[in-house]
């Protein structure tokens, strides 16, 4: 098959959706399948085969946010050069206005994953955060926005789609309950190869840069921004320290714009010593640093699914993490770590019984890198591969019949060059 995917954001930035396409990607291609990927060109961005980017018309790099140029005549030109087979998008603002205008101009089945609870970043922009704030009327008008505008434009858009892919079960049920009518089938992030295997000396240089001595080293992987629930990772943190003193660190992988809020909370907090912000490290190098965890802590309460969780388990890490959705559906109690409530007092106990029950933590360690080898990267193309035939046969049965509701794309793909 040829496959066109059609992404927002792409590496060299990083984060879950570009890692996603990336080895969704690879994955189809290791199977016999022709996939080329649509994305914006950003920083730092260099020529792939098989890789079309179109031009960028805005880029907050901080938050990793790029406005791609959706009409960009070359996205076209390569669908008119091209006979694709299906069309995968992975957002539905911006290049999903793309996706549904080239399924409709050339017959082609579309899917699009739902990566992001889109609910769950409104405040990135300052006239929610003021309305949220704000009294009645206005807070109710927030409300309004994040309950009733943001899920009704989703369904809105899933209706322009053959299929609609969700990273994980408790995610379908999701968007069951929000309405959401086109079929929808369950196909999570894979893990590659990479993420299984070990380089000791690799991992005995991150220990002795970060432990200082110190025998625990925990690891989490985040953006730092709000919607990772950061502060209240600290605040366990601090009352993990109160609970087994301070023989251990904590390893912050990533960056953001609130790295300086956070490092002034680990001060206030009394445990600047105990919190190690690492900055952003490669997609490549980040499993050297899971294998010489030895546990991963996670707060985020807005995964879709959650990679970062499997990444970790494929090391070894059993995962204390806060009971959410895309935790739920990963992280199996007293199998392969624990989920808790948003409290404390209870996630540092979880975590403690890491460090202080060697037994369960072998139990733990051993149940995460089993749970990590049922999503490698193969067995989800695998199944996407099916998917996508089975698209193709519904477009080709006398019985299929286009019922979408009409999505309002802008009057700017016009500028599309056609043939």
């Amino acid at each position: 098959m040829k496959i066109a995917m059609l992404t927002n954001n792409y590496k060299p930035f990083i984060g879950g959706v570009p890692i996603s396409v990336e080895r969704l990607a690879e994955g189809l291609r290791s199977l016999g399948h022709q996939v080329t990927v649509f994305a914006p060109e950003g920083a730092g961005w260099e020529e792939e085969p098989d890789v079309v980017r179109f031009r960028v018309l805005y880029e907050w790099r901080d938050k990793g946010l790029v406005i791609g140029n959706f009409s960009d005549s070359r996205i076209e030109k390569r669908f008119r050069e091209e006979q694709f087979d299906v069309i995968h998008v992975h957002h539905p603002v911006i290049i999903g206005f793309t996706a549904v205008y080239l399924s409709k101009k050339y017959g082609i089945p579309l899917a699009y994953t739902y990566h992001t609870r889109y609910e769950e970043y409104l405040h990135y922009f300052k006239l929610y955060e003021r309305m949220a704030a704000g009294r009645e009327p206005v807070r109710n008008a927030a409300r309004f926005s994040r309950e009733v505008l943001v899920p009704g434009y989703l369904n809105t858009f899933t209706d322009q789609c053959d299929t609609v892919f969700v990273p994980t079960a408790s995610m379908k049920e999701c968007l069951v309950k929000q309405g959401v009518a086109t079929p929808l089938e369950v196909l999570p992030t894979g893990i590659g190869e990479e993420a299984f295997k070990r380089d000791p000396e690799r991992e005995r240089e991150i220990r002795s840069r970060y432990l200082n001595g110190e025998p625990w080293l925990f690891a989490t992987t985040a953006r730092l921004e709000k919607e990772k629930n950061l502060d209240f990772l600290l605040r366990g943190a601090a009352r993990l320290k109160e609970l087994v003193g301070d023989c251990f660190r904590i390893l912050i992988i990533g960056d953001g714009t609130r790295k300086e809020t956070l490092k002034n909370l680990a001060e206030e907090l009394g445990i600047g010593r105990q919190i190690v912000f690492a900055g952003r490290v490669p997609n490549a190098e980040v499993s050297h640093y899971l294998h010489a965890a030895d546990g991963f802590l996670f707060a985020s309460k807005s995964e879709t699914q959650g990679i970062v969780l499997l990444e970790a388990m494929a090391a070894g890490c059993p995962v204390v993490a806060v009971h959410a959705s895309g935790v739920v559906d990963v992280v199996s109690q007293g199998k392969n770590g624990f989920m808790t409530g948003e409290e404390e007092e209870e996630w540092a106990s979880a975590a403690a019984r890491l460090m202080t029950e060697p037994q369960l933590y072998q139990k733990l360690s051993a149940g995460a890198a089993e749970t990590a080898s049922l999503y490698k990267a193969e067995t989800v193309a695998r199944e996407a591969e099916h998917q996508y035939r089975k698209m193709i046969e519904r477009r080709t049965s006398p019985e299929w019949e286009y019922s979408g509701r009409q999505l309002p794309v802008p009057s700017i793909l016009r500028l599309f060059k056609t043939a």
